[in-house]
């Protein structure tokens, strides 16, 4: 499997994770109207998700490390709601029909696509882990 179709299946991965965190958190809404700008809407939010995840959480870590040592690594959920506040932030000034309703809202969405997430790559094995 190339790394193309590898990107591809874990921004789909993130974008099924989303849709089940709007369907189960109250806070998290897709206003779009159609079902294809539904889908269009997730796969954004999910790339904007990747990159913000990709950029920041690294930094935080670093810069946080303390923190995540005096609290055995929970203040990680802390930040995984911070981070996706901020990924509805960023997609509602795109223009998105995302929105992320509040630190509680973000706090049980983070953990939804986390569970989710980590439940579809069980499922669908990314060949780069594989080599």
């Amino acid at each position: 499997m190339s790394n193309a179709l590898a990107l591809v299946i874990r921004v789909a991965v993130v974008a099924v994770s989303l849709w089940v965190a709007t369907l189960i958190v109250p806070g998290i809404d897709n206003t779009a109207g159609t079902t294809s700008t539904r889908i269009g809407t997730l796969i954004a939010v999910a790339l904007i998700f990747g990159l913000v995840n990709a950029v920041l959480k690294p930094l935080i870590k670093v810069v946080g490390c303390p923190f995540y040592i005096l609290t055995l690594g929970l203040i990680g959920l802390v930040v995984n709601a911070l981070l996706f506040m901020l990924v509805g932030a960023l997609a509602s000034g795109l223009g998105l029909p995302f929105s992320v309703g509040g630190f509680g809202a973000a706090f049980l969405g983070a953990i939804v696509v986390g569970v989710v997430g980590f439940l579809l790559h069980v499922l669908i094995p990314d060949s780069l882990d594989q080599r």
